[in-house]
């Protein structure tokens, strides 16, 4: 039974010490996704989704990966400097712009390494829906305790078809 100050600290750092695996582990994923195509988690995020969904507005493409338009404009700056990602005014409105995956931007997407919440998900899904739970609880708790529920990690974790607005077909 957990209950002396020994015990709990104890705990406490073995929860600790899980988190900053954690950590690790994204950062590592950071890194190898830095060597294999000289990409953030946020630049892939928006090349994936264009490659998904096709050529898309800069506020369409914010809205898909949950990020601010000025940040992904910053990002499709940097990505069309990469040559990755073409930029073309819409011939009717030239108020809209459209990004588009170049051949490189291509290549990128598929030397990439899978996004880090794709093993995730196979383990996760091979457990019973108690456990399941029981994580999902647990982690949600842990959020709270270090106080970063305002932290918005989907471009890091979700697979382009599960980005909000993703094309379904």
């Amino acid at each position: 039974m957990i209950g002396s100050a020994t015990d709990i600290q104890v705990l406490e750092e073995s929860v600790l010490r899980s988190i900053r695996r954690l950590m690790r582990a994204v950062d590592l994923y950071s890194r190898q996704l830095r060597a294999a195509c000289d990409l953030t988690g946020p630049q892939l995020a928006c090349l994936r989704q264009i490659g998904v969904g096709g050529p898309m507005t800069l506020s369409d493409l914010a809205a898909r990966v949950s990020l601010s338009p000025a940040t992904v404009s910053g990002i499709l700056d940097r990505l069309e400097a990469k040559a990755m990602v073409s930029r073309e005014r819409q011939a009717d409105d030239k108020r809209r712009v459209f990004a588009s995956l170049t051949r490189e931007g291509r290549a990128a997407v598929r030397r990439a390494p899978p996004p880090v919440r794709e093993q995730f998900s196979r383990q996760f899904r091979a457990l019973s829906g108690r456990k399941q739970a029981e994580l999902e609880r647990a982690l949600r708790d842990i959020v709270a305790m270090m106080e970063a529920q305002e932290v918005d990690v989907s471009p890091f974790l979700a697979s382009p078809a599960e980005l909000p607005g993703a094309s379904r077909t």
